[in-house]
């Protein structure tokens, strides 16, 4: 497979799974088992179609790292055992490390607890001709702080600004800054692994009856499936309000690991393509410079 044919798949893949407006949004018509044309026969050649793509992918960062121009944001949302963890690993694999950073996002500490809920996130932004990975963001703040709405008494709030109108303030604060960093040359892509209540059981007993796996099982990840209905609400309202075309999400169904990680790797790969990046052309100065240099080098003989 060529690269044109391949960016043309991955374009395909960001059209069936991207959400650009959110305004009739349902997360009910996403089947977290939706594999496309593909099924799990066809896994192997999905697998050969992935490492094409991280080798295409390695190519097109470094051509985004020299032209330093554009920074991307790609941002991984999920309930727990969904595989952000796999997709980072495996997606990102061949990508220059000196060009690509990866930050997860965990309970906030009480330094970042003393400032906006979107610090933090701040401070890791990628810079000009980087890829910049979040596993987990700010959308924390209007899903897990949502869900578990004690959690706000812990962030110092004026107790006259936590009212009932709190969620969609920071949705829309979300919104607006999404906006003002793509006017900036950020490309914001953000990644929603929707997987089933079902698939997520079996993970989790996969991780206890595994040796090589238990270090991955937290009992409060089993807690939290109590919690499944508010917490599709909160991803479906969050999707709803900051789907945008500069900010668009893609629900990806992650029920099928090597189906998930073929998806992000395709809109990673349109993304990068539709930015008509290039190495950079020296002006003439410079090609002045160069050849002097070459002629400086040569004359050591």
């Amino acid at each position: 497979m060529d690269t044109s044919e391949l960016v043309e798949q991955a374009h395909t893949a960001v059209q069936r799974y991207g959400v650009t407006d959110g305004e009739s949004f349902r997360l009910k018509d996403h089947d977290p088992a939706d594999t496309g044309a593909l099924s799990g026969k066809d896994k192997p050649r999905a697998q050969e179609m992935l490492a094409e793509g991280i080798r295409v992918l390695s190519e097109m960062q470094d051509t985004l790292y020299a032209q330093n121009r554009w920074s991307i944001l790609l941002i991984f949302q999920a309930m727990d055992a969904a595989g952000k963890d796999g997709v980072i690993k495996h997606v990102m694999s061949g990508v220059n490390p000196q060009g690509c950073d990866v930050h997860p996002f965990k309970a906030p500490t009480h330094q970042e607890l003393d400032h906006d809920f979107m610090w933090r996130c701040s401070r890791a932004l990628p810079s000009r001709g980087k890829i910049g990975i979040f596993n987990r963001s700010y959308y924390e703040e209007v899903l897990v702080v949502r869900v578990h709405e004690g959690i706000l008494r812990t962030q110092q709030l004026p107790p006259s600004l936590v009212t009932d109108g709190i969620w969609d303030q920071r949705l829309k604060d979300i919104r607006s800054y999404e906006r003002y960093l793509s006017r900036n040359g950020t490309v914001i892509r953000k990644f929603f692994l929707n997987v089933s209540r079902e698939e997520q059981r079996r993970r989790f007993l996969e991780r206890i009856e595994n040796p090589s796996k238990n270090w991955k099982f937290n009992e409060a990840d089993v807690a939290e499936r109590a919690h499944w209905s508010d917490y599709m609400k909160a991803y479906e309202a969050a999707i709803r309000a900051t789907a945008t075309p500069e900010a668009p999400w893609f629900v990806v169904p992650a029920d099928n690991k090597w189906f998930t990680r073929l998806v992000v790797a395709g809109v990673v790969i349109d993304t990068l393509a539709s930015l008509s990046l290039k190495y950079p052309v020296l002006d003439p100065v410079r090609q002045a410079k160069l050849a002097a240099a070459r002629q400086s080098l040569l004359s050591e003989r």
